[in-house]
């Protein structure tokens, strides 16, 4: 590469993005996203992440989600220090200790900073001219205020992506997607066609009352030109950490009966059921259903999400304890999700997880959605155009799970980085 000198020191071309930093929200599934785009650019091992974080813990900050985050720890300061102790009446739950900075413990045990804008501005600023330009991956209704803050301050040395753009609106307690929020405020934004298209496949015009339903609704019509369009969501189970993991859990995977069928639980089991007798209602349905289905399996591994209610962990534990076929991660060993993934012959997913349905669908395996029926909305947009594309079928219990199926895998990521290449390169930019 050409080297040229600038105030007498020669440096390699500013033209070449070698660091990423990335904000999140302290979600999996927002933080997950950024690394699966990150990864699939070649960056993963220059990124910094930071993390925009609310108060969190107590039933006023929960009434208080829906104001911008800078407001709510204003009032969570001024609350903090007028009372200095909580009300056992407003008590939702036990409040979280912070650690220093507004940091969260990450999964390598180090301290996650909360998002300094102005830090994150002075570097990217600095270093231009001898490491080149910084791409912010951002992903979550909370930091779209940092994001575009820092494209504002510094758009002539940052690449600035947006994924997730869509802001939950509360209606009358119902949080209605809202897919307008200035796009062109970035320099690519980045959100699943069932986000962006609302009104489709019974989405949001169907949730607002019908006054407002042309201010929170995105009508058929082209997107703008730095919006992409993706089927699911962004993630990190790409083919070459699938290699890895099928590796690591060779000697607990590999030698297990076939075939193995890796059930995914999540939240609620699915929209609708949020209240806990409908939540448990799905669970027996699920639990009736995988009875059924054991006849046709070799072996069949179990995870719950950390959103997973109790109710429904427990119904399941009691369902399937002491079974020589089932086995159920009980969040004490390692993490097996990347394993399972690696080594699974097929999958049972609930359908409230657009985030596991997508690492699922990457595997070009099986993928079977246990209550397609009760899907709404987005859910029912997404689980469509999986089942279009041949990735998904119902779970009904009479499936023979030894029975394989193929599809193009969802490669979203891979797909995405090459429009962010294209992007940069309109501006002279590489990705190095």
């Amino acid at each position: 590469m050409a080297l040229r000198a600038v105030d007498g020191r020669q440096h390699r071309g500013a033209n070449v993005v070698r660091r990423a930093v990335l904000i999140g929200t302290g979600s999996p599934g927002s933080e997950n996203q950024c690394i699966g785009l990150v990864r699939a650019l070649g960056l993963a091992d220059t990124l910094t992440l930071y993390r925009v974080t609310r108060p969190r813990g107590g039933t006023i900050d929960q009434l208080l989600r829906f104001l911008p985050v800078s407001l709510h720890k204003l009032i969570d300061r001024f609350l903090t220090r007028l009372l200095r102790w909580t009300p056992v009446f407003l008590q939702g739950s036990k409040r979280y200790d912070r650690v220093p900075n507004g940091g969260f413990t990450a999964g390598n045990s180090s301290l996650v900073p909360e998002v300094n804008v102005e830090k994150i501005v002075a570097v990217a600023r600095e270093s231009f001219e001898k490491e080149g330009p910084t791409m912010v991956v951002a992903c979550g209704q909370e930091t779209i205020s940092s994001s575009t803050l820092i494209k504002h301050l510094a758009s002539d040395s940052v690449f600035v992506i947006q994924l997730d753009i869509i802001a939950k609106i509360p209606v009358f307690g119902i949080h209605i997607q809202h897919p307008r929020y200035r796009p062109e405020r970035f320099d690519l934004v980045v959100t699943p066609h069932h986000d962006f298209y609302p009104s489709t496949a019974n989405g949001g015009e169907h949730e607002a009352p019908r006054l407002l339903r042309r201010w929170v609704t995105q009508r058929e019509s082209p997107p703008p030109r730095n919006v992409v369009i993706t089927v699911g969501a962004l993630h990190q189970a790409d083919p070459a950490t699938l290699s890895l993991a099928a590796k690591a859990w060779h000697d607990g995977l590999a030698s297990l009966p076939k075939p193995l069928l890796v059930v995914n639980i999540g939240g609620p089991l699915g929209p609708g059921s949020r209240d806990c007798q409908a939540a448990v209602e799905r669970a027996r349905e699920l639990v009736s259903c995988l009875y059924s289905a054991l006849h046709s399996c070799g072996s069949v591994r179990i995870s719950f999400a950390r959103k997973t209610p109790q109710s429904v962990a427990n119904l399941v534990l009691k369902a399937f304890d002491g079974h020589p076929k089932v086995y159920i991660w009980d969040d004490k060993e390692p993490n097996p999700h990347l394993g399972h993934l690696a080594w699974a012959d097929a999958f049972v997913i609930t359908p409230d997880s657009i985030s596991m349905l997508s690492e699922a669908c990457s595997t070009g395996k099986p993928v079977y959605v246990v209550g397609s029926d009760h899907c709404e909305s987005k859910y029912s947009a997404l689980y469509k155009t999986l089942q279009e594309r041949g990735a998904v079928r119902p779970f009904t219990g009479l499936e023979d799970i030894s029975e394989n199926w193929s599809y193009p895998p969802l490669n979203d990521a891979m797909e995405v980085a090459t429009r962010v290449r294209e992007a940069i390169a309109e501006r002279g930019w590489t990705v190095g």
